[in-house]
């Protein structure tokens, strides 16, 4: 008797068919596999993200002989050697365009919430991480001559944070070639740690008519045209309109840019930012440089909550595949918090969802069975993955 959906089922219902089917048409395989479809291995390896599995062979023996398993829509053969021939063999770029389609869903739902900063301007931050790799396993990520490591290049959207833009690289790609990739909005603003200083790229921020903040370097040489007063109570040192004096300097940025100096009162630290936006409050650009954090935070929650730091395959189209899965999981889990209206953390959400994916109860209703605590997290007796 059908007594309801799954939990898991409801988690995917964010996902549309007929865009993940176009989805794959865009990508097809050279070879297709009969025993493991697109769908599947997408729901096999969301699977493993939202229950913390280890390895291939955790996944099959959760999978196969499941009586759930065809309620999850799993309609193909679960095993180790099908799901590896999945990862190795179809093209990740299926993922990456699911991702993107969730980006959208996902930005079009937090699209009214604040940023923290009062500005009707759309802030972005742009950073990176490094993923450690084992060089012996994974020869193709190149970084140092002992070592082998993956980047992953990311623009957020400071109002989710959601990210709006990714990209994978080997260790060895310098951060500044992302900015390469990015297409600027016109009234934006961006915010860059000093790693992405180079002058030429972010003439083309200017040209773009975008604004940026980023974080200036000790050795940069210039000259003061024009010096403001500043509260100095606020932590404010300086604001000053400035030119780039070296020959290359000019020859990359040879407009004015505005220099800004700020001892942040809780550390004491001292930092000097560079932008091309004159209009905005100099303790304004302070805060926007803080609210770069966000990054940091989307970072270590995905590297804490899901599985991106070891991996299911070897070859450069399984990490990349299984990376950008991770990320469509971490997107479903923030759409899912701003759809219900939900007032906890993504841990947490993520927390009910990992022992309660072949509960058959309406999502809502199960988190009203939950007790949270600022300390930890109280699960009802009667939920609980006993089902598995």
């Amino acid at each position: 008797m059908n007594v309801g959906r799954l939990i898991f089922t409801q988690v995917l219902d964010l996902l549309d068919r007929k865009e993940f089917h176009r989805c794959v048409n865009m990508h097809p395989m050279p070879r297709s596999s009969k025993g493991m479809p697109a769908r599947d291995q997408f729901l096999a390896m969301a699977f493993a993200q939202i229950t913390f599995r280890e390895s291939l062979r955790d996944i099959e023996a959760c999978l196969r002989y499941c009586p759930q398993r065809y309620a999850m829509g799993i309609r193909g053969n679960v095993t180790r050697t099908n799901l590896a021939y999945a990862n190795e063999f179809r093209d990740w770029r299926v993922y990456e365009a699911l991702g993107q389609v969730l980006i959208r869903k996902a930005r079009r739902l937090y699209a009214d919430d604040s940023n923290g900063l009062d500005l009707e301007e759309m802030v972005y931050a742009v950073d990176s991480t490094t993923i450690d790799l084992c060089l012996s396993m994974f020869p193709w990520a190149h970084f140092r001559r002992t070592k082998a490591a993956i980047k992953l290049h990311t623009q957020i959207d400071l109002s989710g944070p959601i990210p709006v833009f990714i990209s994978i690289t080997n260790g060895s790609v310098h951060d500044v070639h992302f900015l390469d990739q990015i297409i600027f909005e016109a009234g934006s603003i961006y915010v860059i740690d000093r790693g992405y200083l180079d002058f030429a790229r972010l003439y083309r921020i200017e040209q773009a008519k975008a604004s940026f903040v980023i974080r200036a370097k000790s050795n940069t040489k210039f000259s003061v045209q024009k010096s403001r007063t500043v509260d100095k109570t606020t932590g404010l040192r300086c604001d000053q309109t400035i030119r780039l004096s070296t020959w290359k300097g000019k020859r990359d940025y040879p407009k004015s840019l505005r220099r800004i100096s700020y001892v942040d009162t809780q550390s004491g630290k001292r930092l000097v930012f560079l932008t091309n936006n004159f209009e905005l409050p100099a303790i304004a650009i302070a805060a926007i440089y803080k609210s770069r954090w966000q990054i940091e935070l989307f970072f270590k929650w995905i590297k804490q909550n899901l599985r991106i730091k070891a991996f299911f395959g070897t070859t450069e189209n399984a990490v990349r595949t299984q990376i950008w899965i991770a990320i469509c999981v971490y997107l479903m889990v923030a759409c899912l918090n701003k759809i219900h209206g939900i007032d906890e953390s993504l841990s947490r959400i993520l927390q009910i969802l990992s022992v309660n994916v072949f509960q058959k109860v309406p999502f809502n209703q199960l988190l009203t069975d939950y007790t949270f605590r600022d300390d930890h997290l109280l699960v009802s007796k009667q939920l609980t993955f006993n089902n598995l």
